[in-house]
């Protein structure tokens, strides 16, 4: 059945994806009285985040994460090395119970909801109208109000890279290698990047990480990501290289994908990650029948409430651009949904921590140290060391740190930043702190459990108020 005369389906709102931005968009949606229509062109729900994404990729780290530690508290009185033939699928072996766990959750929320699940490839027909075509070739035609476009994104490959799937990898094939290699470099220093290199690192292989700026993740703390960098290179046979642009990449026909720098350096490896971003996914969605079109960067320009150029049309997720955290997707789709439905939003909306699953963990929530010293002329900064922590030093955490912002008058929370295992649990606190107006005496005057990473709070807090008081034996002090 052609679109030409299929009927049109009226429904209150169609979204399109069923990612993360995509699902919490529908429910809420529902939630609302709404009648829900959500197209996925995969078999199943959660799009690229359950199936290739942060479900596989975290299920990897999982395992990465508990080899570390048991090699740091029993390397010294036995062997604990990877075999060099080991099939990667067998450090992934809860991966698929995992994916489908979590995709039998999704899809049993949307059917509590009331929202229908529609399969096919879905394209504009016009600004209102949405054509989904099954994989039987037969056409549905869905109308409505409010259009949601989150369909994601694909890893964005330059032409000078050579994804072949087999010797040279994007991020969506990464985990179908056949087996662990000895040595891997990845192109890039973002977060799919820094996560992979940390992941393959952790599991014994020698890894280089390239990427045109002089450190990675730039968007973090300078101090938190010295400590990262050298979390990671004290992996044997770990480097990262910045500063450095990307010349070619090829395989050599034998034994190694041969990487080469504009300086001249030149990186043999048995394979090659290319994470250098990633682009929209809108071929075939013929969005400029909506009246749309991409920017300069392949994303879908929006307001902060995730409105299109065309009113009754919202784009979130990946496709909107960074930052590409499943968190901030969901956050994107719920307030898309409160705007389309003059909903009201509740206050805080904008504190969504940042949680980067490398390791070590980084998190973070609010303005760093740099920012707070810009925006308000100075702040106090508190430090703790995992190392000093009796948990810290149980667990073998001594890379990890917790700097805690606050202002330099009324000793407020404005941001905090957590490098170590746990720190994209331990950021909560402080994310609570900030949208209740505490300042930092509450982690001082609060019992926590012994021993426990959260102990952090109290050493920062103590360390700023400390400051504090020097601050003001300073003042008082004869001239």
């Amino acid at each position: 059945m052609s679109a030409g005369n299929a009927e049109n389906e009226v429904w209150d709102v169609v979204v399109v994806g069923s990612g993360p931005a995509g699902q919490k968009a529908a429910v809420q949606a529902a939630k609302a009285g709404k009648r829900v229509a959500v197209v996925e062109r995969d078999q199943g729900v959660g799009g690229a985040c359950v199936h290739r994404g942060t479900i596989p990729s975290k299920t990897l780290r999982e395992t990465a994460v508990n080899l570390t530690r048991f090699r740091a508290r029993m390397g010294e009185h036995m062997a604990v090395e990877i075999p060099g033939d080991l099939q990667l699928v067998s450090l992934m072996d809860r991966m698929e119970s995992v994916v489908t766990a979590h995709v039998a959750y999704q899809a049993a929320q949307m059917e509590r909801n009331g929202i229908e699940q529609v399969h096919g490839r879905a394209r504009f027909v016009d600004a209102h109208t949405i054509a989904v075509e099954s994989v039987y070739g037969e056409t549905r035609l869905l109308r409505a109000a409010t259009i949601v476009i989150a369909t994601g994104s694909r890893p964005r490959t330059p032409p000078e890279v050579p994804i072949d799937h087999e010797h040279v990898f994007d991020s969506d094939s990464i985990l179908s290698m056949a087996y662990l290699p000895k040595s891997l470099v990845v192109l890039g220093a973002g977060v799919i990047a820094c996560e992979y290199a940390t992941i393959f690192a952790a599991l014994g292989v020698q890894v280089t990480m390239i990427d045109k700026g002089a450190r990675p993740l730039s968007f973090l703390d300078e101090e938190i990501l010295d400590r990262f960098v050298a979390a990671f290179e004290a992996n044997p046979g770990c480097t990262f290289v910045g500063g450095a642009r990307l010349q070619s990449v090829a395989w050599n026909g034998v034994d190694a994908v041969v990487t080469k720098l504009d300086n001249g350096w030149q990186v043999k490896s048995e394979k090659l990650l290319c994470a250098l971003g990633r682009v929209a996914n809108v071929e075939g969605l013929d969005i400029g029948n909506a009246g749309l079109q991409t920017n300069q960067r392949g994303h879908l320009p929006v307001d902060g409430d995730c409105r299109t150029a065309v009113p009754h049309v919202f784009a979130v997720g990946d496709v909107i651009g960074p930052p590409s955290l499943a968190s901030a997707s969901m956050e994107q789709g719920r307030r898309a949904m409160c705007a389309a439905l003059t909903m009201p939003r509740p206050a805080g909306e904008d504190l969504i921590p940042t949680g980067i699953y490398t390791i070590p963990e980084i998190s973070s929530v609010g303005i760093g140290e740099a920012e707070a010293r810009k925006v308000h002329g100075d702040c106090l900064v508190g430090r703790a060391k995992f190392a000093e922590l009796a948990r810290g030093q149980i667990t073998g955490a001594d890379d990890g740190m917790l700097k805690l912002v606050v202002d330099a008058t009324t000793l407020r929370v404005l941001g905090c930043q957590i490098v170590g295992e746990g720190a994209t649990e331990l950021v909560h606190l402080a994310q609570m702190a900030m949208m209740t107006h505490t300042d930092a005496t509450m982690f001082v005057e609060r019992i926590f459990n012994f021993p426990t990473l959260a102990e952090a709070y109290r050493v920062a807090s103590l360390d700023i108020l400390g400051q504090v008081a020097k601050r003001s034996t300073a003042s008082v002090s004869p001239r």
